[in-house]
Order: structure tokens, then sequence, then C-alpha cells
């Protein structure tokens, strides 16, 4: 069968497949704009509405909204970094999901090991904020988390001030026998960085005089550490001008 040449193709027909084509490559891009237009994070559904609509199943529900909150940064067509993220809104999502199956440490977690190593100071802090709100409801079982925001704060942020505060805690409110030592000897360790021998001196003193170390071989690590203060204060003392220090 002969083919017919391009030139014998009416018009009218050229200017509607030009028009189809056209149409086509527009709508294409309609879509992918769409597709990679950034979602902002939405204020999460108070505690009392997400227990409701858990019917029944609070626990599931809290694992759905963490779940929600960890592929929210993938969403189809780009990929949305955290500090682009409402740290606030993602605070209330995480106290939300935590208040629903307070024994879970996913919240916590997730704040503390995650969202925490964000590349923007004010966001971290936000989330170090999260933790330390976290542990006051309940220090014998969310100490993980708090440690881990202190070594945050002070390895990540430089702020030695803040990782006092937040070891201060741990030792002040972990008292349970199944917390380990060296949980409240964080912040005797903070005040060593910070060349606060005295009080760094004073917090293992106590601890040793009221009895939260039992354990021998901790108890021998302690009286080390008191020795080894004691030494780097009396060297730094026979320095002129560092005795105003201490």
């Amino acid at each position: 069968m002969a083919q017919r040449p391009l030139s014998s193709v009416p018009r009218p027909l050229w200017l509607a497949l030009a028009l189809a084509l056209l149409l086509q490559l527009g709508w294409q891009l309609v879509q992918r704009e769409a597709v990679a237009r950034v979602q902002q994070l939405p204020a999460p559904p108070s505690a009392a509405v997400a227990r409701l609509a858990s019917l029944g199943e609070p626990l599931a529900m809290s694992k759905a909204m963490l779940l929600y909150l960890q592929s929210f940064d993938d969403q189809a067509g780009t990929s949305l970094p955290w500090r682009e993220l409402d740290y606030e809104r993602l605070a209330a999502w995480l106290d939300t999901a935590q208040t629903l199956d307070p024994r879970s440490r996913y919240a916590l977690v997730a704040a503390s090991e995650v969202y925490a190593g964000v590349a923007d100071p004010v966001r971290a802090r936000r989330m170090l904020a999260f933790v330390s709100a976290s542990f006051a409801q309940d220090p014998l079982h969310r100490w993980p988390a708090m440690a881990q925001a202190a070594l945050v704060a002070r390895h990540q942020l430089h702020d030695l001030p803040l990782a006092l505060a937040l070891a201060r805690q741990l030792r002040v409110r972990t008292t349970g026998a199944d917390v380990p030592p060296w949980v409240r000897q964080m912040e005797a360790f903070m005040l060593e960085d910070m060349d606060q021998l005295g009080s760094a001196q004073l917090v293992i003193g106590g601890l040793i005089a009221s009895g939260q170390i039992t354990d021998p071989h901790e108890l021998a690590f302690m009286a080390r550490r008191l020795e080894e203060i004691a030494a780097k204060k009396a060297k730094q003392n026979a320095i002129p001008g560092n005795r105003h220090l201490q």
C-alpha cells in the first residue's frame, strides 16, 4: 500500500496534533509542580480528639502518628529537610503521641536522637526542651533520652551550661535502683569539663555519702575520680593567677 506524503495531511489536523502535544506537556508540568510543592506539617489533633478517633486503641494511634511524622519528610517528588519543619508543631505531634502511649520511648528517641540532630541550634534546643519536660513527668523510665539530650547539648551544641542543667536534673530525679550510676555522675563530668573542680568534688562526694552508689567497683571508680580531681585542682592552684578560679 502506497504511503501518502506528510504534505497531504490537512492543516487543521496538524494544528490539532500540535495543540494536543502542547496540552500534554502543559499537563505534565502542572502535575510535576504540584507534586514537588512541599507540604508543611499541619497542627496535630489534641490528645482527646486523637484518643476518641483511636476507637479504643490509643497505642495503635500513637504509633500511627509517629509513623506519619517519620514519613512526612519524604514527600512524593521531593524531600523536606528537617531544618524546614515547624518544630513547634513537631513537638506537639510528639507530645500527643507520647500522651497516648506514655510508656513508649519512641517519641523521645525520635526527639533526642533524630530531630535533635538537625543542623539548626534553635530547632535542636526545642527538641531538648521537649525531652526535658517529658523526663520530668517520668524520670524512672525516660532517663535514657535525657542522658542523650545532655550529650547533644555538650557535643553538638557545645553549650556546657545547658548540658550541666540537664545532667543536674538527671542526678536529682533519677533515684531508682535500676538507673545506672553513670547517669547520676554526668553532672560531675560536666563540671569537670567546665573546670569547676570544687563543684565536681562536692557532687561526687555527695553521691558517695548519700548511698546512691553501692557497687564496690563504682565506689572505687568514684574514689579515684576524687583523687584525680584533687590532683588537677592542686596543679591549677599552683599556677599563679589561677587561685581565683576555684
